[in-house]
């Protein structure tokens, strides 16, 4: 019996399991037998087949974003439109067969953004070059999942599971649990906060199908099993995702304003061109990027040439930024703008950046 086949069977016998007091622990220890296959298939096989041409592309950039939908939904006019690289695009499915980068130039910022093949169903399997298409997606900071908005809700919620189970959790936060693995003194269980979907039992029947018996478990938040299970595995990524509705030219007025006001949601029309700026304003939110202005004493600000640093970057990450051995000559900082009390305040290396902030460097 293969991975595959083993993965099909516990998810038929989760969806026969009914959801009650009694069935719980079958249901986490379910969880986390699939939790394990799926890790277990996403590891590249031992035997190296030939090489094939690349697929990943080289980082570049202040920041990524990964274009990922089914076939024909417009990721490749997108990526025409909004950067100066052309992707071939054609009324027929799979257009696009590798991942093609472009930039977007936006605020200063140049932002990578990868045209990724379509994904089907099936893809976390490794159907249709799915497992190097959610690689790609995994090393992105943002995901814009295009949809077909005359398609309704059935893409988003197949391309959701098909992310879901290969460990990217979307527009969802880390689970607040602290967990070490010990060498003895057996399961040390504690929370702070009074547990309705998990119970000590439950977690010591997870923490054996990992073969883990000595642990310290603290939950700061109630969490799910799966949720819990996600922290034990440790390598999900959490990261932003926007939902883009394409085609909206091919709706009714109603159902494009039922879309628009979803959560974490955007509607478009690349063929009209509609709605594409707002698209970028939301994509600079999603980013959280700063842009930061430099300043030499007794000149004028450089506002030609910006900083681009992640929101909460302090004075140090901009020192590191302009040269490495900046921060040990670092006497004091002057800045300008809306994180200080007045302007210029003196700041020194601890002090938090925000957006648009002039700053002046003095050595020692």
């Amino acid at each position: 019996m293969g991975i595959l086949e083993k993965i099909a069977e516990i998810e038929r016998e989760i969806s026969r399991t009914q959801k009650n007091k009694a069935t719980e622990y079958h249901l986490g220890l379910l969880k986390a037998k699939l939790a394990k296959y799926r890790a277990q298939l996403l590891e590249p096989s031992k035997s190296a087949g030939a090489k094939g041409e690349g697929f990943d592309v080289m980082k570049s950039g202040d920041a990524r974003v990964a274009l990922i939908g089914f076939p024909s939904v417009g990721k490749s006019t997108f990526l025409s439109l909004m950067t100066s690289t052309e992707s071939e695009a054609a009324s027929y499915e799979f257009t696009t067969l590798t991942c093609i980068p472009g930039v977007i130039e936006y605020k200063g910022a140049n932002i990578q953004l990868l045209d990724l093949p379509g994904i089907i169903e099936g893809a976390a399997q490794g159907k249709g070059r799915g497992r190097q298409v959610i690689a790609v997606a995994r090393t992105a900071d943002v995901v814009i999942m295009m949809l077909d908005a005359t398609k309704g809700d059935v893409q988003r919620a197949l391309l959701e599971k098909e992310l879901e189970s290969v460990g990217i959790r979307l527009n969802r936060s880390k689970p607040n649990i602290y967990f070490k693995p010990k060498k003895g003194g057996g399961l040390s269980y504690n929370s702070t906060v009074p547990l309705t979907q998990c119970s000590e039992k439950l977690v010591q029947l997870i923490l054996h199908e990992y073969k883990i018996f000595n642990a310290e478990v603290l939950f700061r938040e109630d969490s799910t099993p799966d949720e819990f299970i996600d922290v034990i595995v440790g390598n999900r990524v959490y990261m932003p995702c926007l939902y883009v509705y394409n085609k909206v030219d091919q709706i009714s007025m109603e159902e494009v304003d039922r879309l628009a006001r979803r959560p974490h949601s955007v509607v478009i029309s690349c063929g009209m061109k509609l709605n594409l700026d707002y698209l970028l304003e939301t994509l600079w939110e999603y980013l959280a990027l700063i842009c930061i202005y430099t300043k030499k004493r007794g000149e004028r600000p450089d506002f030609g040439d910006a900083i681009i640093m992640r929101r909460g970057a302090s004075v140090e990450h901009v020192c590191h930024r302009i040269h490495r051995t900046l921060a040990s000559q670092f006497k004091y900082a002057l800045v300008w703008g809306t994180s200080t009390k007045y302007s210029p305040q003196r700041v020194g290396l601890t002090h938090i950046m925000e957006h648009e902030d002039v700053i002046q460097i003095v050595k020692k």
